[in-house]
């Protein structure tokens, strides 16, 4: 090796570290500032009051309704039942070995059972399996669709449960119990559904970011992020029917296994279509509602509730209404896919500050 070549080479290794260095500066400083975006963006979310939907009512001029699904443990479906029956009204009645419903509550038939499909198999062996296994199984409270109003009397329900011994996600490593929030849908068309679609590709990110889910349902594969090739699909391409819309999501996302899951919505629309896509073990079952399940289950923690989620919801609706806002969150997240270096955690907080400052976050948007 001739000098001059040795004295590149050192040049090159000391600006290297330079780089490195100024590099592992800079790192903490963006993460900081990320980190109290995020916090400062989940604060603004109530959770003792509740935000209305911006558009609280179907094309038909209904209400729009939501179904919420609750996944819980510590307690046996009997006393769930029980505590449901106290806190709503109504009579609990036992209708299998693990299947319970409370009649006549003051939000209807609500449904109370252990979380499994095999509980009501014919098969003897399968059955003493689920027996033994109780103990691991969530149990699981399906409300029918009511008003979002009554979403405080469920957060009452959810504090009794919590004195009762109900236990959430972050109780154990392998519990992985989340929340289901099924709104329904304001109209079964292409502007009814391609804007809530759109806003959901690009706040995924931040609704990830400002409130992580727990690393108990991250490890399973129930509630992945939406592939990145659909997200970009949704925020930039012109969908010219609602088939068209149906075909990309099938094409890039044809699973249940979301934070959002579509698929029951266009099973409503096109059952064949999704049946097609799925095949024979893609069971769907189909309604006009969105299917929001990203939302953990933290029914033993005091700052936890079910109207938090629901007001998360309702931000990407709010984004969904705000055609000026929902451009400019579509065009910044394709510029963000441009970047190379960029991540997740930059979109978050780029989308977090362009929500802010649009008034999304206030208490009358």
């Amino acid at each position: 090796m001739g000098l001059e070549e040795s004295f590149r080479r050192k040049k090159n290794r000391a600006g290297l570290q330079e780089c490195d260095l100024v590099r592992e500066k800079v790192k903490p400083v963006r993460g900081l500032a990320r980190s109290y975006v995020m916090k400062h963006i989940a604060r603004a979310i109530p959770v003792r009051s509740l935000w209305p939907l911006p558009a609280p009512t179907t094309e038909a001029g209904d209400r729009r309704d939501v179904g919420i699904e609750i996944e819980l443990g510590g307690l046996k479906p009997a006393r769930v039942a029980e505590v449901v029956a106290a806190q709503l009204g109504g009579e609990a009645r036992q209708t299998d070995k693990h299947d319970h419903v409370v009649e006549g509550s003051r939000i209807g038939d609500v449904k109370v059972y252990l979380d499994t499909r095999y509980r009501k198999s014919g098969r003897k062996l399968v059955r003493l399996g689920v027996d033994l296994a109780e103990p691991l199984v969530p149990v699981e409270i399906v409300t029918p669709p009511i008003a979002p109003e009554d979403i405080t009397l469920l957060d009452r329900m959810n504090e009794a449960l919590r004195e009762a011994g109900a236990e959430g996600t972050r109780d154990g490593i392998l519990l992985g119990y989340g929340v289901h929030l099924n709104p329904q849908v304001k109209a079964l068309t292409l502007e009814g559904i391609l804007p809530v679609l759109r806003a959901f590709a690009v706040l995924e990110d931040l609704l990830r970011k400002m409130d992580p889910i727990d690393p108990s349902r991250r490890m399973q594969p129930f509630v992945d992020p939406w592939p990145r090739k659909l997200a970009d699909r949704l925020a930039g391409e012109d969908f010219a029917s609602l088939d068209a819309l149906m075909d990309a999501y099938l094409q890039e996302a044809p699973s249940r296994n979301h934070g959002l899951d579509a698929l029951p919505l266009f099973a409503e629309i096109d059952h064949d279509r999704v049946k097609a896509a799925l095949g024979d073990d893609g069971l769907v079952s189909a309604r006009p509602t969105w299917h929001y399940r990203l939302p953990d289950c933290r029914i033993d923690e005091d700052g936890w509730s079910l109207a938090y989620e629901w007001n998360r919801w309702v931000m990407v609706e709010r984004v969904a209404e705000d055609a000026a806002l929902l451009e400019r969150l579509a065009k910044g997240f394709a510029a963000h896919r441009d970047q190379l270096t960029a991540t997740k955690g930059d979109w978050a907080r780029e989308a977090g500050e362009m929500v802010e400052q649009a008034g999304v976050l206030e208490a009358g948007a």
